[in-house]
Formats: structure tokens, sequence, C-alpha cells
């Protein structure tokens, strides 16, 4: 290279300018600061090459400046305005503006570098890749850290300039000062964004014209092969972080029918937006004419959402739920190979005349439905091309099979098989013969001798088996044993059956068992608790107070009876009644409680008990059954002013159209009445609280049981898992013909066993006994204040 003449002062003074930001714009270049005969010295490559370079320190002075401003015209005036409530201020900021102070100290250390080298070198610099490189290596983490949080830190500034006026003034006001050159606020936090895949094409054309035995021929590469990682290294995260903004954007959005409590679980940390999409529907408003109907669906990791499309309320978007979200463990696919179907729709454009023609655009339909009401709840959905119809078959398979395969990983309460293959029952008529023990009607943990064991009842009778045992032993030949309750305090085994209620001595049941005793010996020790000939249709049994109770109610032909007797030891028994053995091991309160309507199940409260019929649950004291029949009785839900409260007489209606099962123990203050479709929350005088709102299960329960924070209900199908303070659904369990056979009598008796169908083959149907084993970590015992709640009913 020939020798480049010595640079005037005039053009020293040039670069002091250029430095100190001082120079005006059009001679802000670097041919304008070189004397003509320098650059007639150089070939045109090399003066190709110092512009690029003088272009890279040009682009990174602005932008140490344009960082500089986001702390001077935003930051520190937003910390001493306070325009966003002081207690979220210091959260807002870092949410925001990240590490940008951290960015900021690596690029003006890397400038000074710069400008440093530029004033040594000017106008000809041999390189600046060694001081890229050397700072590049610092501050390429904390980019990752402030580009994947953009997304976030944009959607909160957004999100509180539509929502807080005091901010959106503030932000007004900063857009006064003339060194944001009305540039808008997203550009100066998106700086970051920019700048490394600027700086990349940068260097790239400073390569390209770098001579080939240059050094940064060797240099360049390393750097721009850091930038490219880089970026490819954070497009992942940027994308993730967006999706995560429009999933929040769309919950934001979301508008519920009234008066029911729906928890999607959306701000879980794993919750996604999988995919979304205009959809149509197809309605028939006139039993001669079909209309059609736009929606907006979105497909969570969770949830499928049949929405409205977007309305904008003063500002807000607003997307109404439309029919009831649809948990992915319920989603089922159907026809995605329908042909097209003909919408008809106006033409919105060309002449006079052509406005009233319609036009035919095929509509690509699919099928889905909800497992659990196949009818009612079956949607056909209608795609604008075949392309988009096979996409939402792909995601719909996709989303859910990764919801089984996390359920599966993540479950609450494990299926654990305690038996499968002997209770079967044949499968028709034409193979009734042979030995069948019939499907499985009840079930008990057992406790005797030391070990454990489960009794299963059947129509054959009833069956023991030391647990973990395969094969059952017949113990008791009572027909249909519906009930089944093991008291080991007592050293009592109740079996209601054809034969009536019935008490054995629960330690010669476990001898049975092990094949120590014999069938006949048990039965002379039998005491006959009810007689056969009294129709039960509920029995229950428990701790009321300090009392071991069992609770039953009969039929008569046009009303059902309440009683209750107490488990007594045969010393402590002041009763008059008498079996032939001569024991006195059940006291009967005289009083019987007559009620003129069905009874659906009864509940064991912590003073007394709970009796589930049409009106409600009717609070008694199974030792007063007197004062019960009084006008003071207490029933609850307390439906009392709901003709001046539409929620409350819409939860009303509901209640009054819905079975009760029970009710629950929920928050200190909160209990849970758990109907066969709904739940809703009382407080401890038994009024709706929470608005008046209620739950909706997915399946209609035919029993339930609880345990710690969670509820369990039981349909034919499914098994629901909710948490009790919301309702949140947490886990499904499918199986068929599911039958709750023991939920336990007391709150330390965690035991739930539950029959299922497990197969049908050679002429007979098999079922399964299931028990279901908390996985979580077992709750502490509630405190005095929780039972609280029912001392203000005597409970």
């Amino acid at each position: 290279m020939r020798d480049v003449p010595i640079v005037s002062l005039e053009s020293q003074e040039g670069l002091r300018l250029f430095q100190s930001n001082e120079l005006p714009e059009r001679d802000q270049e670097w041919h304008r600061l070189v004397p003509p005969e320098a650059r007639n010295v150089l070939d045109r490559l090399e003066v190709t090459r110092q512009s690029i370079i003088f272009e890279i320190i040009k682009s990174e002075r602005d932008y140490v400046n344009d960082l500089q401003l986001v702390k001077d015209v935003f930051i520190d005036p937003l910390i001493n305005t306070a325009p966003v409530r002081e207690k979220n201020l210091r959260g807002f900021v870092s949410e925001v503006f990240n590490n940008l102070d951290r960015i900021r100290e690596h690029h003006r250390r890397m400038l000074g570098s710069l400008f440093a080298r530029q004033r040594d070198q000017h106008p000809l610099i041999q390189s600046v890749a060694d001081i890229i490189l050397e700072a590049s290596l610092l501050f390429v983490s904390e980019y990752e850290i402030y580009i994947k949080n953009y997304p976030f830190a944009e959607a909160r500034h957004r999100t509180e300039l539509k929502n807080n006026a005091k901010y959106q003034y503030f932000i007004e006001q900063c857009m006064h000062d003339p060194r944001i050159r009305k540039r808008e606020f997203i550009t100066f936090i998106s700086r970051p964004v920019t700048r490394l895949p600027r700086l990349r094409l940068l260097l790239e054309n400073s390569l390209k014209h770098t001579a080939p035995d240059h050094d940064d021929v060797k240099e360049l590469p390393l750097i721009l092969d850091i930038l490219k990682q880089f970026v490819r290294s954070t497009e992942p995260g940027i994308a993730a972080a967006e999706d995560k903004v429009k999933f929040w954007e769309l919950c934001e959005s979301l508008t519920y029918h009234k008066g029911e409590i729906i928890d999607l679980d959306l701000y879980d940390e794993s919750r996604s937006l999988v995919y979304a999409g205009p959809l149509a529907r197809r309605y028939r408003p006139d039993p001669m004419v079909y209309s059609w109907a736009d929606l907006h669906v979105a497909l969570l990791d969770n949830y499928l959402l049949l929405l409205k499309p977007e309305t904008r309320q003063g500002g807000t978007v607003r997307r109404s739920v439309v029919s009831r979200p649809i948990p992915l463990e319920y989603l089922r696919l159907a026809s995605f190979s329908e042909p097209a179907e003909m919408r008809k729709e106006k033409v919105e454009e060309g002449g006079l005349f052509d406005r009233f023609r319609t036009r035919d655009i095929p509509m690509f339909p699919f099928t889905i439905y909800h497992a659990s009401d196949r009818t009612h709840r079956r949607y056909t959905l209608y795609a604008a091309n075949e392309a988009i119809r096979s996409k939402w078959n792909e995601y719909l398979v996709d989303a859910a099979g990764v919801r089984k395969v996390r359920q599966e990983a993540n479950m609450w309460f494990a299926p654990h098989v305690i038996n499968e293959g002997f209770f079967k029952s044949p499968e028709s008529i034409l193979h009734s013969s042979g030995s069948f023990t019939g499907r499985i009607l009840s079930a008990a943990p057992l406790s005797s001798m030391g070990r454990s064991f489960v009794a299963v009842g059947c129509p054959a009778g009833v069956y023991v088996a030391a647990r973990g045992e395969a094969d059952y032993r017949h113990v008791l030949h009572c027909s249909n044993a519906t009930e089944l309750i093991a008291l080991p305090e007592h050293n009592k085994f109740l079996v209601l059956s054809d034969s009536g209620l019935c008490s054995y001595p629960l330690d010669f049941i476990a001898r049975i068992a092990l094949g120590h005793s014999s069938v006949d010996l048990v039965e002379s020790m039998k005491e006959i608790v009810i007689e056969p000939g009294e129709t039960i249709l509920c029995l229950r049994a428990g701790r009321i107070g300090h009392r071991r109770m069992i609770l039953y109610v009969t039929k008569q032909i046009f009303q059902v009876t309440f009683q209750a007797l107490e488990v007594v030891n045969p010393d402590a028994s002041g009763s008059t009644r008498r079996n032939f053995t001569g024991l006195h091991s059940f006291r009967h309160f005289h009083e019987s409680l007559t009620v003129r309507q069905d009874i659906y199940h009864l509940t064991v409260l912590h003073r007394n008990a709970g009796i589930c019929m049409d009106k409600g649950i009717w609070i008694v004291d199974p030792t007063n059954l007197k004062a019960a029949g009084s006008e003071s009785a207490t029933i609850i839900p307390n439906f009392s002013g709901a003709e001046s409260s539409p929620p409350l007489n819409t939860l009303r209606t509901r209640c009054a159209s819905a079975k009760p099962l029970g009710l629950v123990h929920c928050e200190e203050d909160e209990l849970l009445v758990v109907y066969d479709e709904l739940g809703c929350y009382i407080n401890h005088y038994g009024v709706p609280i929470r608005s008046s709102g209620y739950l909706r299960w997915e399946s209609k329960a035919t029993s339930f049981a609880h345990r710690g924070d969670h509820l369990l209900l039981f349909s034919f199908e499914f098994i629901e898992i909710r948490t009790l303070k919301t309702g949140k659904l947490v886990q499904v369990i499918e199986s068929n013909d599911i039958r709750l056979v023991y939920k336990g009598l007391l709150s330390a008796d965690n035991t739930i066993l539950v029959a299922m169908k497990a197969h049908t083959g050679r002429g007979s149907v098999v079922d399964k006994i299931v028990e279901l084993v908390e996985t979580s970590e077992l709750m502490t015992p509630r405190t005095a204040s929780v039972s609280a709640a029912w001392e203000e009913w005597d409970m």
C-alpha cells in the first residue's frame, strides 16, 4: 500500500465533532472527514472497507446514546414521578427495562475503545475486529436475557398504557423531549433486539471488502460465528415469549357466562397457546334455514375454547366463551374427511347490481365432541380450506397426546390395581353356568391379627383376601352384599345384603380368609342389626361427636324414614335389643325421622348428619331426631332472598334440578355443597358465597370422595379430581363401569377403593378392584378453626 499523506488539523477537528455527536448529519460519513489526497491513494475496495468501519463506529455511538436516553428520559423520571403504583413500580421497571443498564455499560466500554482506535489510526483504521470480539464474548449472555424477556416487556408496557391514565400521560410527556426525535417508546426498548443482527450485517459487509491477506479475514469469521449462533439460539426463546404474550392477551380478553366459576389454570407457568384461528359453525335459527356463525377457536395445552370473534369495548379486546371449555382429557375427534359444504356470502365488491348477488365459498368440516356428553356437546366446525383443516387435526391430536403423557407423569392419585381377574360375571344368560362371583358391589379394607385384608361384596356373597394375594376366599354366603363396614375398634364387620344388615366378629372373618376357621362357625356368631324385611336405601357409618354411629334410611310405600344406631361394646350397652347370642352391640335411638321426599345420600358431619334430599341437605342430630323435625330445622344451601337476587335465584334453579351428594370442608370459613352436576360454596350459616357462583362437573357424578385439598367425583366412565378451593380440574382417570365401593369412614382413613370393568372375554365380564393412592404430600391435620365452621350448626 502506498504511503498516506499526513491528515490535516481540519480532519482531526471533524473527528472530534463526530465523536461528540456535534457534526451535522450530512457530514457524518468517512469520506467527508478524509482529505481527497488521502482517499486517492487507496484502492476502491479499501475505501469501501473504511466507510463500513466508520459506519460500525457511528452506529455504536448512536446505539449507546439511545440506551442513555432510555435512562435519562424514561427510567429516572419514571422512578421519580411514579405514574405506576408505588408498590409495583420497581417490579414494573424490572419487567420493562430488565438488564438494559448492564448492556449499556458493556457498549459504553466498547465504544470508548472504538473511539480511541479511531483517534489513533484515523483515517486508515487497520481493524476493529479485536475490540468487537472481546466485547461480544462479554455481552452475549446479557443480550440473551434481554431478548428472551422482550415480548413480556412490550406486553407489560402496552397493558399499563391501556389501563393506567397516569402512565399514558407520562409517556406522552416523554415524547416531547427533542432528543427523542418523534420516535416511539417501543423503538427504544427494542433497540437491543435489533442491534446484534445489524452489527452482524455490517461485519459481513466488511469481510466482503477485506483484502485476502488482511488479518480480519481470520478474526471476523470468529465474531460472525458467535453472533450467528447467538441469533439462532435466541430465536426459539423469542418465539416462545411471543407465544406466551399472545396467550396472556387471549386470557385477559376472555369473558364467561355469568354465574359459573371456571378455573382453567391459565396462569400456570407451563400453560401455552398451542394453536388458534378462525373457524365457522352452522346453526339453525329456523327449521328451514341454516345460518353461519364465525368463531375464534383457541387450543390451549389443557383446554379447547370456542370463542366469538374479538370485539372492542373502550379499547379493550373481548372474546366471549360460546360454549363451556372442553378439557383435553375429554376431547375426542370424529370425522376430518367429510366433503366441503358451500357457504353463501354476499358479493361485497362490484357494481350496483352485483351487491345483490351471492357467491358460494367451500368450507371444510370436521367434528369433535366431549367424551362424557357425545350428543349435546358435539361440534362440527368449518375451516376455510383443506390445509387449515389438516392443521387443526394435527394440532388437536398432538395436544391431546401431550396432555395425556403429562397427566400420566404427574398424577395426584395413582390407580393401583389390587386384583384383576378373580371377580367375574356371565356375559349373557347363555353363559350363566359356572362359578361366577358377579360384579363387585362393595369393598372395605380390614385389619386384624396384625395383617391387612381386602373384603369384596358381590351377588354371590363376601370374599376376603390378604393384601397382595390374587385368590380370594368365600367367607360369607349372603347374596348381594351391597355395603361392607369394618369397625376394628369394636371387632365388628357389618354386611348389608338381602339378609338385612348383619354384624360378624371381624377377627373370625380374617381367620376364615386365612383358612384358620370355617364359615359355619362365623355364621353362628352373626348378629342381625336390621331385619331383612326392611328396604334400606342408604347406609353410612362414621363418628359423630364421641359416638360411633350407623345411619340408615328405610323405604315404605309413600315415605322414607331416617334412623340411627350407636355401636357400643357389649358390657356398656343399655339396649333392650337382643339377638339369639345375647350380645348387646348396637343401641337404637328410639326416635326416627320421616321424610316425604326422596333421599339420595347420607353425610357424616362433625356432630351432626346431613340427609341429602330434593330440597338440599337437611342437617339433623341423630341422637335427637325429634328436634330435627321442627320448623327450625336447618336445610342448606339457604336460598332466602333469592327472589330479589338474580345470581342467587339462578343458583337455586340449578340446584333444584340436581341431586345433592354431600358436604365438604373447604376453606376455614367455607364449605362446598356437592351435587351430581355441580357444586356451590356456602359459609358456616349455609348461605351461598362467591357471588352465588357455582362449579360444573364435566361428567354427572354418582358419588364423591374427599382427600386433603382435593375432591374426587365418580361417574360411569370418568373420575374427576379437582381442587377444593377453586374447583380446578387437575386429573381425569378414564375407565368403564366405574363404581366407588369404599370412600373411608374416618378422616385418618385415606383408602379409596374403586371397582371397574376390566375386560370381556370367554363368556365372562371381568371386574378389577383399584385403590387410588394419593401421590402428593399428605396434608397436615386441619386446625380447630376449620372445624369451627361446623360448630355453627352444632356439628
